[in-house]
């Protein structure tokens, strides 16, 4: 283990001078990597930190370094075909395992799969040993050939949906934008295959700050980069206390999205209606109201129903349980379920009252990820030597915060994450159908070519 004085020149041949910061794409996530021992439209947004110490407190003083962008020159690597088979089902299988053990508190809930996803595998091009199998095993790595490929291919697919669609007799703007960008110490050493990695899979470079003596500029510096690629949606991701004078890399990944719906719901059609909560009382709220044709499915004990956004490639789909069996439906929701389901939706008529909702949710995840495989890289144990062979079995996460933000109204959606459109059907047209969402249900916004969860949650109250 170091201890004492961590000041360490730079990797050989790592240049830091000052550059200009090239912003790569992807969701808006935070991994903070800190020493150990010291954390009108549907609008969805998300970020993620996960925070890297080292293991021993004492001198930790260095002399000035320069601010500025440590980069890799190798350029982001061209997707190949096969990267992208299967990438969608990793980030979704994370996305339920999350969702079950977020589900267990009270109330609504929204997060990006896809936003947290990307943040814990750019940590984990750190991580050796251990350390790296279990993340790859929270993060699903067996579905694809290779995980990083796999997290390139999505994120350059995702770059390609934003475009103005018709939608009537006028055309309407999609957007979608991602990025990453990782946050360190200035002077702190990186491995030059780290960086290259972020590079070349993430489209990431490296700004330095002063943690040390500057923690309180660094967090609004890295707070202002978020709201930025957020639209303003997440202005302060990073609590006060959550960073200090030994942290030493944090890593951000953040997603924004503005999707119009394909089939906007009239002004007009919305009413008052009641919606009834789980422990039985009801609440008035905006219903929105359309008649349509979506891709719809009656199944046991629930409802399901796609609302596809303009262009075609992303798409909501909701989950809506029976009366009173909402508590079941969730708790038996995992992969093959949710696979069933979207594959028995059909298109046909559907006369459909869905409320409004907005809210957010601010959660720290180092239980959540411990509990659901990954314990190691929170503790002592953790082994970071690919970020540096200096200190890096000295480095360990020391929490993960994630928010998110939605909002649906009857044009679209605003999100840090990506939408999901319709496909055409060739089965017979199922007979017309009434889905009146007036009781707790799930939702996914999902991109309909890969299958990767975009934002999951579920509202349990539209008003609250």
């Amino acid at each position: 283990m170091v201890c004492g004085n961590v000041d360490r020149p730079n990797v050989t041949g790592l240049d830091v001078r000052p550059r200009r910061w090239h912003r790569g794409r992807n969701p808006v996530n935070l991994s903070h990597l800190y020493l150990r021992n010291a954390r009108p439209f549907l609008v969805a947004v998300s970020a993620l930190a996960a925070v890297i110490a080292l293991a021993c407190t004492g001198d930790t003083s260095r002399s000035p370094a320069a601010t500025g962008l440590v980069q890799s020159d190798a350029p982001r690597l061209a997707v190949e075909p096969a990267d992208l088979e299967d990438a969608g089902a990793a980030v979704e299988a994370f996305g339920l395992d999350l969702y079950r053990y977020l589900a267990a508190e009270e109330g609504n809930i929204v997060f990006s799969p896809y936003s947290a996803a990307v943040a814990l595998a750019m940590t984990r091009a750190g991580a050796t040993g251990e350390t790296e199998r279990q993340m790859s095993d929270v993060l699903h790595a067996d579905l694809v050939a290779d995980l990083d490929a796999a997290v390139n291919a999505l994120d350059q697919a995702l770059a390609a949906r934003p475009g103005r669609y018709p939608v009537g007799d006028q055309h309407v703007e999609l957007e979608l934008s991602t990025a990453n960008q990782i946050w360190a110490q200035e002077g702190f050493a990186l491995e030059q295959a780290f960086l290259d990695r972020l590079a070349t899979h993430y489209g990431a470079g490296v700004r330095t700050v002063d943690f040390e003596t500057a923690v309180a500029a660094a967090r609004e510096t890295i707070n202002a980069w978020v709201a930025e690629q957020t639209r303003d949606r997440i202005p302060e991701l990073i609590p006060d206390g959550v960073l200090n004078e030994l942290t030493r890399l944090v890593l951000t990944s953040a997603i924004y999205l503005n999707a119009p719906w394909q089939y906007p719901f009239p002004e007009g059609a919305t009413s008052t209606a009641p919606f009834h909560r789980l422990d039985g009382s009801t609440v008035d709220v905006p219903m929105m109201g359309a008649n349509e044709s979506f891709r719809y499915a009656r199944g046991d004990g629930h409802q399901a129903i796609e609302l596809p956004y303009v262009g075609g490639a992303l798409a909501m789909v909701l989950l809506v349980p029976d009366e009173g069996a909402f508590v079941e439906f969730e708790g038996g929701l995992d992969r093959d379920r949710l696979g069933a389901i979207l594959d028995s939706l059909r298109s046909g008529r559907v006369t459909l009252g869905l409320p409004r909702f907005e809210f957010r949710t601010q959660v720290r995840l180092k239980e959540a990820l411990s509990a659901i495989g990954m314990p190691v890289p929170f503790t002592d144990d953790a082994d970071f030597t690919g970020i540096s062979r200096e200190v890096g079995e000295d480095l360990v996460i020391q929490e993960v915060v994630h928010e998110a933000f939605i909002s649906v109204d009857e044009d679209g959606t605003e999100a840090a994450a990506a939408t999901a459109v319709i496909v055409g059907e060739t089965s017979v047209p199922m007979d017309p159908v009434t889905l009146t969402v007036d009781r707790p249900f799930i939702f996914l916004v999902r991109d309909v070519e890969t299958g990767a969860l975009l934002f999951m949650g579920r509202v349990v109250d539209p008003a609250g």
